[in-house]
């Protein structure tokens, strides 16, 4: 189901977003006011079924202070600064997104943390001068259209250096007995027309040269949310 929207060329909260956002997310990511009403710690909590804090974890627990992070889109709550808080300010924090909506509400929360920057930019075209110790998707692929799973994910990939990690944090294929599967595929048919993809597909689907890198993925709530994170493969001494 898309959400249309009366989109006006001067408006600014919708100039460059692609698409499939406005289409489909209009009333998640990119309207404003629908943006204001989200962005809050409960409406995370219910979305993710209570796991909220457990996803966070899984995240934080790969982040050490002074290192430096790309997070590849915003998303609700207060993730965003518990990453910032977690770098310190021996490390640096880039957070990107595409939508001006999500920018100002990361502008709003990371504001007291110098060494966080925020930059409007594609997950799949970022661009920096520092070498990321950890780039994270934050539950972004299942929101994107499978040729823009590929070209995000690439990308992430060709910009972790070699003593770097990648790690996605999102949905996956529920097993059968979680009661949990049928009310996610009630919810991706009317709202998530791209997120069952990552139930037919291994994130490492979307990688060209997946064979290059090191994949280890976990499940967590009979299968509902998967971790993995990505590393090079070393080469082996002759």
């Amino acid at each position: 189901m898309t959400q249309n929207h009366p989109k006006l060329p001067t408006d600014p909260y919708y100039e460059g977003v692609p698409d499939y956002m406005t289409e489909v997310y209009d009333w998640a990511y990119v309207n404003p006011k629908r943006v204001d009403q989200l962005d809050h710690n409960m409406v995370v909590k219910v979305l993710l079924f209570g796991n909220d804090q457990r996803l966070m974890r899984a995240y934080l627990n790969e982040i050490k202070p002074g290192m430096k992070v790309w997070q590849v889109a915003h998303v609700y709550g207060d993730l965003v600064r518990k990453v910032a808080q977690k770098v310190g300010p021996d490390g640096e924090f880039h957070l990107s997104d595409i939508t001006p909506a999500q920018i100002e509400h990361a502008q709003a929360k990371l504001a007291l943390y110098p060494w966080a920057k925020v930059i409007r930019s594609d997950a799949a075209t970022y661009q920096s001068q520092l070498s990321f110790d950890l780039i994270c998707s934050f539950f972004l692929l299942h929101e994107v259209p499978d040729e823009k799973k590929r070209s995000i994910v690439d990308h992430m990939l060709s910009q972790m250096p070699v003593s770097g990690k990648v790690l996605f944090v999102d949905y996956h294929r529920p097993s059968l007995w979680q009661p949990i599967r049928w009310i996610l595929k009630w919810v991706n048919a009317k709202l998530e027309p791209f997120a069952e993809a990552l139930w037919n597909n291994e994130i490492s689907h979307y990688a060209s040269q997946a064979e290059k890198y090191h994949w280890q993925k976990r499940t967590i709530f009979g299968g509902v949310y998967q971790i993995v994170s990505v590393t090079r493969t070393m080469p082996q001494p002759p």
